[in-house]
């Protein structure tokens, strides 16, 4: 018999004259962490973390954001947790889901109303506009603008996703590929924590996820109030909020995981 998918956790064995179905038992892993007002058990073999946004064009002083005046200072706080999270999470074999944005050069799937978001008069440097320092075009697929900040280095096992709106759903692969590694939480994490990070996991938790976002880990460049309601609103409606730290703790607290 021979394994025939392209990850171990959803795989059929097949011969010339067999197929067997059935899947691999995976042994659970629960950890626990505090998410306030709860404590909640979730198990990190069903679990994948998604990563939305930490790049050059959000995150870099020379990226589009910092060049048309906004303070990214925000936008940079998820980096140091994330490069601590992110090793541990990969040595606990859960899979991490790198969600960027990355247009196609001619926009060819970018409606009017999407690019009036990014530059309503017409005139600036919106979607697909040349940064003026580095040159590159504004997070366009494979660019330097759209690419993953330095100080957190993508694995060769880690996923990545391309998306075109705010939602890291609309018009990508992203649930085939979390149906197919067969989870069923995800943590989340990213920029920014009120817009893309929100707008992915709120289609998340409508999909049947079980949704965690990571609240150090995420980030916005809105006013402060943006966050704090983000925030609410994933207590109150779509999931659990929890730290970087807690998942540490929890994970060193679970010989198993």
């Amino acid at each position: 018999m021979n394994p025939l998918g392209c990850n171990t956790r959803n795989r059929w064995q097949v011969s010339d004259t067999t197929a067997s179905l059935v899947r691999p038992q995976v042994a659970p892993r629960p950890v626990t962490v505090m998410a306030p007002p709860k404590q909640v058990t979730f198990d990190l073999a069903r679990t994948a973390i998604i990563v939305i946004d930490m790049q050059n064009d959000f995150c870099h002083p020379e990226g589009w954001l910092a060049g048309i005046g906004v303070d990214i200072t925000p936008a940079r706080a998820p980096i140091a947790p994330l490069a601590r999270l992110l090793p541990a999470l990969r040595g606990a074999d859960v899979p991490v889901v790198w969600v960027n944005w990355g247009n196609r050069k001619d926009l060819a799937n970018i409606p009017p109303s999407l690019l009036h978001v990014y530059d309503p008069a017409g005139q600036g440097v919106g979607l697909g506009g040349t940064l003026p320092v580095q040159g590159a075009h504004v997070l366009e697929q494979g660019s330097w603008s759209a690419g993953i900040v330095d100080e957190l280095v993508p694995a060769p096992d880690d996923i990545h996703i391309d998306k075109y709106r705010m939602s890291g759903f609309w018009d990508t692969m992203l649930d085939s590929v979390l149906r197919n590694l067969r989870v069923d939480t995800l943590l989340f994490a990213g920029v920014n924590m009120d817009q893309c990070v929100m707008a992915t996991l709120q289609d998340a938790s409508c999909l049947g996820y079980d949704c965690i976002l990571l609240e150090d880990c995420a980030a916005t460049t809105s006013p402060d109030f943006c966050a704090r309601a983000t925030v609410y609103n994933v207590r109150q409606c779509f999931g659990f909020v929890t730290s970087s730290d807690e998942c540490l703790r929890a994970m060193e607290a679970a010989p198993d995981a």
